[in-house]
């Protein structure tokens, strides 16, 4: 700014003496229309659910097994090679998962109706326990017919004929997931170049795949511990079908918060039918302690800043996502939530500011204080012009 020039006493050039600001508009207007967008989104993708969750999953299990790739990739194997190894790795794994799931669901379906004399027997024992506590008979009435073992059955059988359709879906990904592989051979190089004209978004979609990848791994591993903990327990129990519960407990780790409550439910209700009311509190404090330990003390410290999510947005992130997309959404509800974290929040500078608002664990003490907010433009210090 020359000598000649006037300002205000606080050393601020009027706003006369500045480029005119772009017209933005107010930030309730910019609030509403982000509301309404994100409400058409969601109906969309719930809309599409059956194509968006098999894609989301096939990205996914592509992103868990790309260090695999890149391993191989150091250790002087060709990229295609690389590839496709990755590519069966991945694929034998979920097509093994999903034998076992058929398998092992045949095998309940088989031998629930073997216990309908024991359930009616149940039933019997606690209609005259409650009645000799002056519970009414229609209100007994009311209340078990609730709990018939025949619906059970008969909606399990209807899951086992609806198979051909889980089959269709199974295949579906399984191909989203071989042109995957094929194309993350080369993915690398293209971020590079892609970085060079947008870093910051570059840099979230990279955040958003390792925070997945070490989210994988974690879960992964303390899940099979967790499964290995629950079938040895339910051998030692001598509990029907162990190894499906075990199975139920990994998947049901990737389920944040509620995902314990979902994988003691039937192997404690099996216990009960078995050998009574012993047996299934023996697995209720078996599967209490073992979650507690590994899953509420252990995992969470070994999993650290790894999500970036707050316990309260976990939660509500599980809630939205398999209201959207059904099971399948409560399972990838985590890596889901960090790919719109990194889309919406981290892949914009002006935002990054909100996305260490719903981050989890404690704020360290040597922090950095957050930026502070720009100057209107009728507010620039006379020293920043000219």
């Amino acid at each position: 700014m020359s000598a000649g020039s006037t300002g205000s006493p606080d050393g601020r050039v009027p706003a006369a003496d500045q480029a005119p600001a772009p017209e933005t508009l107010p930030r309730g207007v910019v609030v509403l229309l982000g509301t309404g967008a994100a409400v058409v989104t969601a109906a969309g993708v719930r809309s599409f659910a059956e194509i968006v969750g098999p894609v989301f999953l096939a990205l996914v299990l592509t992103i868990a097994v790309s260090p695999l790739r890149r391993s191989l990739i150091r250790r002087g194997v060709k990229r295609w090679l690389a590839g496709l190894i990755a590519l069966v790795v991945v694929n034998a794994f979920l097509l093994g998962v999903a034998a076992m799931l058929a398998y092992s669901v045949a095998e309940l379906a088989g031998l629930l109706p073997t216990y309908q004399d024991k359930f009616a027997e149940l039933v019997a024992d606690t209609r005259a326990w409650l009645a000799d506590r002056g519970v009414g008979q229609d209100q007994l009435q009311a209340a078990l017919q609730k709990f018939d073992i025949g619906k059970f059955v008969d909606t399990l059988q209807g899951w086992l004929s609806g198979l051909l359709g889980v089959v269709s879906l199974l295949a579906f990904t399984v191909a989203v997931l071989f042109f995957m592989g094929i194309d993350a051979t080369d993915f690398s190089a293209r971020l590079k170049q892609a970085a060079q004209v947008r870093p910051d978004v570059i840099a979230a979609l990279t955040g958003f795949t390792r925070g997945t990848t070490r989210y994988l791994i974690v879960s992964t591993v303390f899940g099979l511990i967790v499964a290995v903990f629950d079938v040895a327990v339910l051998y030692v129990l001598d509990i029907p079908l162990p190894w499906l519960w075990g199975l139920l407990a990994l998947i049901t780790n990737y389920i944040p918060n509620v995902g314990f409550f979902i994988g003691v439910i039937p192997p404690a209700l099996l216990a009960l039918l078995d050998q009574g009311w012993a047996t299934l509190l023996w697995v209720i404090v078996a599967y209490s302690v073992i979650n507690f330990i590994i899953q509420s003390v252990i995992q969470p410290k070994v999993v650290g800043d790894t999500v970036g999510l707050s316990t309260t947005l976990t939660f509500l992130s599980l809630v939205i996502w398999a209201w959207l997309l059904g099971p399948l959404g409560a399972v990838l509800a985590i890596p889901l939530s960090l790919l719109v974290k990194a889309l919406l929040l981290d892949a914009a500078p002006s935002t990054h500011w909100l996305a260490g608002l719903i981050s989890g664990g404690p704020v360290p003490e040597d922090a950095p204080p957050a930026a502070p907010a720009e100057l209107p433009p009728d507010e620039v210090p006379a020293e920043q012009v000219g």
